[in-house]
């Protein structure tokens, strides 16, 4: 039996396409699309909310997060975490991570006891960390705020495991990414741009002008240290990642102009927590051009705040970031009425990221039949939404995290600049697809350590695989679904009830 679920669904992940509708969506379809691309996963409880109130207006209430009152066991639950609150430098003091340690002048024995002890105190930021999300996308009231909180931390992606952005990322993602989602995109930019964990993550503090170099090199020597010189791996992915895109028109001498503009921007006393500190006499003061545009010369943080300006406003950038938004929220190939869209949208507004999304989710590309049930779940999407369409009751994630980390999305851990990927295809493996079914079949079963499902509760008495299928996503099943589901009529309804979360259809938002 094993066998041929497994081969009936990864046969269907592969090989099927997206639903397609003849017409326009109906109104059900409309309310279940909302729900479903605007959370980490539709409730009966987002289906009655937006029912009541339309989906226009609800629509709207997500697009003000600040008007919904959050959950308030989700804040009694995020409140226990009590890394996520502090600054860095109390991070830093609380939590030290292991290559502070090392550095210290002690006996080898002490001081391989305090790198185990630094280990286990940093594990204690991670877990945090990586709790409070997978908590916020099961039970935030503010759902779109929180997929554009994953959106806009995988845009401006930082490594948790490299060096000291192990106690840098607390604040990263709480005080550079989380308040700007729906703000303004150069304030994201530039705070992204400023704070020490994307200043650690591409070496930009090790920035330095020739000019400069002369005075790094003597106190490198003098501490025995090798000395930096001009990086450019921070002004290549600020223009390929974070801006215009890889086609964007931008050159060679681009990235290392830009680069040039970038120098002295650095963190002051990291061991210490680091803030942002502009160094001048590591600034290169000459002048530079980027992207046809003449930096003048003899300034100093200036320079850097001057390409951010060119970046937001030029027209590539416009696109690139409108796509980006489109691929996650609509589809892996969106229309270019859409893009065209939201990128006016963007140069209208001078980056008015609340407008862009807004424009994005009232096109009528976005209810299109087309987008409906169009995009494939990243992991973190499926286990929410598994968690979510079950009703489950979360006591530890650290289960969650080992799923997660199987179905390959393990939080924060994205090595590559580019963070974790909206596209279908990086999911569609067949090991990926089987972890899926896997997980399905476990949660409902009650195998999941941390996690409990009361089954019975959320079908409501419901045993056929049809009214299973159909309380879990909240639709009625496709016909080769319900085909396979009753091929077995033996079959449990916590084994249905778990095919069903691990099949085709689930995975499709």
């Amino acid at each position: 039996m094993y066998r041929f679920w497994t081969a009936f669904f990864l046969a269907s992940f592969v090989f099927s396409g997206a639903p397609k509708i003849s017409s326009r969506l109906s109104k059900d379809e409309q309310i279940l699309h909302a729900a479903n691309r605007l959370t980490f996963g539709a409730t009966p409880q987002d289906i009655a909310a937006i029912r009541k109130v339309g989906v226009e207006k609800w629509v709207d209430q997500q697009l003000r997060p600040e008007t919904i009152a959050e959950n308030p066991a989700l804040t009694e639950r995020l409140r226990a975490l009590d890394s996520l609150g502090l600054s860095n430098a109390e991070l830093i003091q609380k939590y030290p991570p292991p290559q502070l340690i090392r550095n210290k002048k002690k006996e080898d024995g002490e001081a391989n006891a305090e790198t185990m002890a630094a280990r286990q105190a940093v594990r204690k930021v991670y877990t945090d960390l990586a709790e409070a999300k997978v908590l916020r996308a099961v039970h935030s009231n503010r759902q779109l705020e929180e997929l554009l909180t994953d959106f806009w931390f995988n845009h401006f992606n930082v490594f948790f495991d490299k060096g000291f952005d192990r106690v840098l990322v607390t604040s990263y993602e709480r005080d550079a990414i989380r308040p700007h989602v729906l703000g303004n995109f150069r304030d994201l930019l530039l705070a992204t741009a400023r704070h020490p964990a994307m200043l650690f993550y591409l070496d930009n503090w090790t920035s330095v002008s020739t000019d400069g170099l002369p005075q790094v090199r003597r106190k490198a020597a003098a501490k025995q240290k090798r000395a930096a010189g001009l990086n450019e791996n921070y002004a290549r992915e600020l223009l390929e990642l974070h801006t215009m895109g890889v086609d964007g028109g931008y050159t060679q001498k681009d990235v290392t102009e830009v680069a040039r503009c970038f120098t002295g921007w650095s963190i002051a006393e990291i061991r210490e927590g680091g803030k942002f500190q502009f160094r001048p006499m590591l600034h290169d003061r000459k002048a530079k051009q980027v992207l046809g545009e003449v930096i003048q010369p003899g300034r100093g943080e200036e320079d850097g705040l001057e390409v951010i300006d060119i970046l937001v406003r030029h027209p590539a950038t416009a696109r690139f970031i409108s796509t980006k938004l489109a691929q996650r929220f609509v589809s892996d190939a969106p229309p270019e009425t859409l893009i065209t869209k939201m990128a006016a949208t963007f140069t209208k507004s001078r980056g008015d990221l609340r407008a862009v999304t807004r424009t994005m989710l009232t096109a009528p590309e976005f209810w299109a039949p087309e987008a409906y049930q169009a995009k494939m779940k990243m992991p973190l999407e499926m286990i929410a939404s598994a968690l979510r369409a079950t009703g489950a009751e979360v006591t530890t994630t650290a289960a969650l995290q080992q799923e997660l980390r199987t179905m390959g999305q393990p939080l924060y851990r994205k090595v590559e600049p580019t963070g974790y990927t909206a596209m279908a295809e990086e999911w569609t493996n067949s090991a990926a697809l089987l972890a899926r079914m896997n997980f399905g079949i476990q949660l409902t079963q009650n195998k999941v350590r941390g996690v409990r499902v009361d089954l019975d509760g959320r079908l409501g008495g419901k045993r056929t695989a049809a009214a299973i299928a159909e309380a879990l996503l909240l639709r009625a099943p496709a016909a080769e679904t319900l085909a396979a589901l009753e091929t077995k009529a033996d079959a449990t309804p916590a084994r249905v009830a778990g095919l069903v979360l691990g099949g085709p259809e689930f995975q499709r938002r």
